[in-house]
């Protein structure tokens, strides 16, 4: 059995003797993918980054996974020893839901932050079920921001602010990712997000409208770094809700990543009912069903991004 002391040559040399299995006997091959999988990962700790990968996940197109991934990404990220903070930046508050999180209306919140200047440390609440993960929770009063924002004093910078003066607080036992989860829209808390994040990792639905509004987002992301962040560029690109069974899925992946070749993830993730599922518990499926397929996937996809660190902060 793997241990945490085994290395990951000694893992490579025990997947590569698995027999191979092909696509005609479909579950017979994800069983074997599956396997190798958790091999792989088997007791695996995640490097960490230089310096606080702050990463607005964003889509201006609804029900891509973006919140889904947002939030599992980050649970895998914090099981594999790295100290997340989630910034629920989305008045629906479905990322304070899945990771359980208090956000009736009065608590704390990301509202406060941006609008009360409340610090976020005050705000910031623990994942119960991930050590190392935290969230600062979106409320009902978040929806009124928009409005609020518009006749405050540099309205785009008042995410960046907050989470700079967190970061700046907790130097001594840092957060190694921020990951903000935004609206489906391009308005203000949007905006805020961008300008906040030094990268954007966006969720791609495997189907046919996949790429529609992608463009736009590109160059949305250009005039906020051109205006307003420098620092902002496309990190990621996760593709999501993958067949493998069906023809388009593979052509949607084929084209992102003949688009995208540097950004996108090898990692795909599976369109499966335990991912939708695990919300409606107050859990990530990293927690709710770590050994299924879809926690998996997503811990395969947090260690590619954690990989990437060296280069993203180089």
């Amino acid at each position: 059995m793997l241990t945490g002391n085994d290395t990951r040559f000694d893992r490579e040399e025990i997947i590569n003797a698995l027999p191979a299995v092909d696509d005609s006997t479909p579950l017979a091959a994800q069983l074997a993918e599956d396997l190798r999988r958790k091999i792989s990962l088997g007791g695996t700790r995640y490097p960490k980054p230089a310096r606080p990968r702050v990463i607005t996940v964003s889509n201006q197109k609804g029900g891509v996974g973006k919140t889904t991934s947002a939030v599992n990404l980050a649970a895998a990220l914090a099981t594999g020893g790295l100290r997340v903070l989630v910034v629920d930046n989305d008045p629906q508050g479905n990322a304070s839901t899945a990771l359980g999180i208090e956000h009736h209306a009065g608590t704390p919140s990301v509202y406060d932050a941006i609008i009360n200047e409340l610090p976020l440390s005050q705000v910031i609440q623990p994942c119960e079920t991930v050590p190392g993960l935290d969230c600062a929770p979106a409320t009902i009063d978040l929806s009124g921001a928009e409005i609020e924002l518009v006749s405050v004093v540099a309205r785009e910078n008042r995410l960046r602010s907050a989470i700079t003066s967190l970061l700046a607080e907790r130097a001594d036992d840092p957060y190694d990712y921020v990951i903000i989860d935004c609206p489906p829209s391009l308005g203000l808390l949007t905006i805020n997000a961008f300008v906040a994040a030094d990268e954007v990792l966006i969720p791609i639905q495997c189907e046919y409208y996949a790429l529609e509004g992608l463009s736009q987002l590109l160059k949305n992301v250009e005039l906020i770094r051109g205006h307003l962040n420098p620092r902002l560029h496309v990190s990621t690109i996760l593709l999501t809700m993958y067949d493998k069974r069906t023809n388009l899925s593979r052509q949607v992946a084929d084209e992102v990543r003949q688009y995208f070749p540097n950004q996108t993830l090898e990692t795909t993730i599976p369109r499966l009912v335990r991912i939708s599922e695990a919300p409606s518990y107050g859990q990530t499926i990293i927690t709710y069903d770590p050994t299924s397929t879809g926690a998996l996937a997503y811990r395969m996809a947090a260690r590619e991004m954690a990989d990437r660190a060296e280069h993203h902060n180089g």
